[in-house]
């Protein structure tokens, strides 16, 4: 009941301020609205800014219209001006042309042979442009190419002719060409060292063949205008008589000249040095040279062992007193061992004694004679392994690139030349040392014999009853 009254009061309460706004805030318009009369004079007064509205652009519009069509009629001025400005200079255009072929003639015809001879100078002046722009002598003498370029240029591109001052200069320049060629001059200037580096030095030019500083040789870029040290130097013997130019005063010094302008030069610092040509070699050449030192060494002992034992035994050939320094004396020192024996004991003493002394005087040689025969068939082994290698990069990359054939090709031939270079000296050293050895043997054998010959006559003496 309490709730029901509540809610009758809160309803009453909410109509009694709504009432009570709508007095307090009027609709003016929707009463304004009502009023047809009002309604009608606003709709006279929009129909009439309306049509005051279309007036004024219409009125723009014809004035828009009329801007137009002036601008047409200037477009239209404008373009047969311009057709007439075409017209005109069409016109002269052909003249001119009449004029320019007229003149051309009387120009071939003045000309007569000198055509010909400005046609020689500018094609001498590009081929001396050439020539200048890669000779050494423009690494002392620079910026000579720009004047004959441009005057060739210049000839080439339009009917000018070359001035007196201009032949004078193209013959000047070929004329000093010729003379600094046989020259040998000094000069400083800016050098790219192998390292990178750009430093002031003392540069030598040989004519037109080489430039050197430092003992080494140089090559001119004539693009960058630049001298740099060859990455890779020549043979020592070259780089040797770069040095001596270099600190000559004048005398005459033995020079490696390049007649090519550097072709040759390059070519030759790209041959490989010796210590290269053995690391083609690979791992079987390494093989090789070990065991050829080996050989050497042992070699080397046996000399100088045989050559002693050898003088030696002539020296106690020629003395009766019988030393255990040498072969001989240790033989013969036997027969005094067994003063009684008969030949046969002291022919069998005499035998063991030699024999002992054989196995000294052979030592090693056995193992020269073994690495003479092994060298050639390890650089027959070396030689195999190239050409597989060689197979294995026609099979992957073809035969377009020599260059990729050429490391097995060289691995196959430097195995084959270090197992010769080994093997030949080995073969010869062997004999001159097995020959040795054997004289020495071939003394005692025949001291030997001499010795139970002196016995046997002794004991067959001895048992003579006369004696």
């Amino acid at each position: 009941m309490n709730q029901l009254v509540k809610n009758i009061a809160l309803t009453l309460l909410v109509t009694f301020t709504a009432t009570t706004a709508m007095a307090a805030d009027p609709l003016p318009k929707r009463e304004s609205a009502l009023d047809l009369d009002a309604l009608l004079k606003q709709l006279e007064q929009g129909q009439f800014q309306q049509t005051k509205q279309n007036t004024q652009r219409e009125k723009d519009f014809a004035q828009q219209l009329a801007e137009q069509d002036q601008m047409l009629r200037d477009a239209g001025k404008q373009r047969d001006n311009a057709l007439s400005t075409s017209e005109t200079l069409e016109t002269q255009f052909e003249e001119n042309e009449f004029k320019l072929g007229d003149l051309n003639d009387a120009l071939t015809k003045r000309l007569g042979s000198l055509k010909e001879l400005f046609g020689v100078l500018q094609q001498v002046a590009g081929d001396t442009k050439s020539k200048f722009f890669n000779s050494v002598i423009s690494a002392q003498i620079p910026n000579r190419a720009q004047f004959l370029d441009q005057m060739a240029q210049s000839m080439g591109s339009s009917s000018k002719l070359a001035s007196i001052d201009e032949i004078e200069r193209v013959w000047f320049e070929m004329q000093r060409e010729m003379t600094e060629s046989g020259k040998v001059t000094r000069f400083n200037t800016d050098v790219v060292e192998a390292g990178g580096a750009k430093v002031s030095k003392e540069v030598v030019r040989v004519g037109t063949f080489a430039l050197i500083a430092d003992g080494k040789y140089l090559d001119y870029e004539g693009a960058t205008h630049s001298l740099g040290e060859l990455i890779r130097q020549p043979a020592g013997r070259y780089t040797d008589s770069a040095q001596e130019l270099q600190a000559s005063n004048g005398e005459l010094v033995e020079f490696g000249l390049d007649p090519t302008g550097g072709s040759i030069l390059k070519l030759l610092v790209q041959a490989p040095s010796l210590k290269e040509r053995v690391e083609q070699g690979g791992l079987v050449g390494y093989i090789i040279l070990i065991v050829g030192a080996l050989g050497l060494l042992l070699a080397l002992e046996r000399l100088v062992t045989l050559s002693v034992i050898k003088a030696k035994v002539n020296k106690q050939l020629k003395s009766d007193k019988f030393t255990s320094n040498n072969p001989l004396g240790r033989v013969m020192q036997v027969r005094d061992k067994y003063p009684h024996a008969d030949t046969e004991s002291l022919e069998l003493h005499l035998t063991e004694a030699i024999l002992g002394e054989i196995p000294k005087l052979s030592r090693n040689l056995t193992m020269i004679k073994i690495i003479s025969v092994v060298a050639p068939l390890m650089g027959l082994l070396g030689t195999v392994t190239g050409m597989i290698n060689t197979f294995q990069a026609i099979t992957l990359f073809g035969t377009g690139d020599p260059k990729l054939m050429a490391g097995g090709i060289s691995t196959a031939l430097v195995t084959t030349v270090l197992g010769l270079v080994v093997a030949i000296p080995m073969t010869l050293l062997y004999a001159m040392l097995n020959t040795r050895s054997k004289d020495v043997v071939f003394i005692l054998q025949e001291q030997a014999s001499g010795v139970i010959a002196e016995r046997a006559e002794r004991m067959e003496t001895s048992s003579t009853p006369n004696a």
